[in-house]
């Protein structure tokens, strides 16, 4: 019995831990770089196409979907191998996906043909196209899957789109250079960064009104180095995590009191930002520095910077 039991133990103990893993679009690479977040190293790097810039994970987490913004297409490519096994035709210019809450729709922007398209991921056909303002970037889908938000950065706003009646429910004008937007974990509010504008509007999903707005101040730099671009929450909602672009900095901000209580030095132009789904470790995206980092959300330090291919852009990250 004893004899069986370190037998157990030898063989657990020589099973590798399944890890997290980041998925890394270079927009200027053309390419993807898979990254093992328990060994904090890049594991693989694979040609994808022109200009890969938004990514996502199908819900169960097999597929990824790439906006290949010069190509006017999205890549589906095995996650596991990174196999490319076909493409979403979703019109000019795709540079931001989400997917659906129920996993069955793509929502993408359409940079250059001020549309958002929704995709059936299943048939592979355009369901519905609503045209939008001018360059739209960001899409945001609510925790119902009812509305679906496209903001336009020529335009300063952010559209609130009822997909299956087809029609705009509401155009709210931000700050300059609308780039994102996400819903707060509990789908009362939405949040907005503005690049240009250098802030954060914040929404209230109800009154479909501004009610706050968050403004950043970094020691020792230019208030037009500050230029917020992709935004994510922690899974409880206390805290939100802003990329400051140009700043080289993620604004740590306190939800309850939407002010920003720490700002991480990271790479050059940090882009785009990611959690682990158990919300403990966070992936940046730093395109000048050609690098992503790795940050401890319980500690809010740096864990480390992994090279990846050049100008990383997006990023998705699967768990087992």
């Amino acid at each position: 019995m004893q004899a069986s039991l370190i037998f157990c133990a030898a063989l657990l103990a020589a099973t590798p831990a399944l890890a997290d893993t980041a998925y890394i679009t270079n927009e200027k690479g053309n390419s993807i770089t898979l990254v093992d977040l328990d060994k904090l190293a890049a594991v693989k790097t694979v040609d994808v196409g022109q200009r890969p810039r938004g990514i996502a994970l199908s819900k169960d987490q097999t597929k990824l979907y790439v906006c290949l913004g010069d190509d006017d297409t999205i890549a589906i490519l095995d996650a596991k191998t990174l196999a490319r096994e076909g493409d979403l035709q979703s019109g000019l210019d795709p540079e931001q996906i989400r997917i659906s809450p129920d996993g069955k729709l793509a929502f993408v922007a359409n940079e250059n043909d001020a549309l958002l398209t929704g995709i059936d991921l299943e048939t592979k056909r355009t369901i519905v196209e609503v045209p939008v303002g001018v360059e739209p970037e960001g899409v945001a889908i609510s925790r119902d899957g009812a509305i679906v938000v496209n903001t336009s950065e020529t335009t300063s706003m952010a559209h609130l789109i009822d997909w299956k009646a087809k029609k705009l429910v509401g155009n709210i004008l931000v700050g300059g250079r609308p780039r994102y937007a996400e819903f707060t974990p509990d789908g009362k509010e939405l949040w907005v960064t503005s690049e240009v504008g250098g802030g954060v509007t914040i929404i209230d999903l109800d009154k479909k009104a501004i009610i706050a707005k968050i403004a950043f101040e970094v020691p020792g730099l230019r208030k037009e180095q500050i230029q917020p671009v992709g935004i994510r929450f922690s899974p409880d909602g206390k805290q939100a995590f802003v990329a400051l672009g140009p700043a080289n900095r993620i604004a740590v901000i306190d939800t309850a009191t939407r002010q920003a209580t720490k700002y991480l030095l990271v790479g050059q132009r940090v882009w785009q930002l990611e959690l682990t789904p158990d919300g403990k470790t966070l992936v940046s995206t730093n395109g000048v520095s050609n690098d992503i980092s790795v940050i401890d959300v319980a500690s809010l330090k740096v864990v480390k910077s992994i090279p990846v291919g050049a100008f990383p852009w997006g990023v998705a990250i699967s768990s087992p």
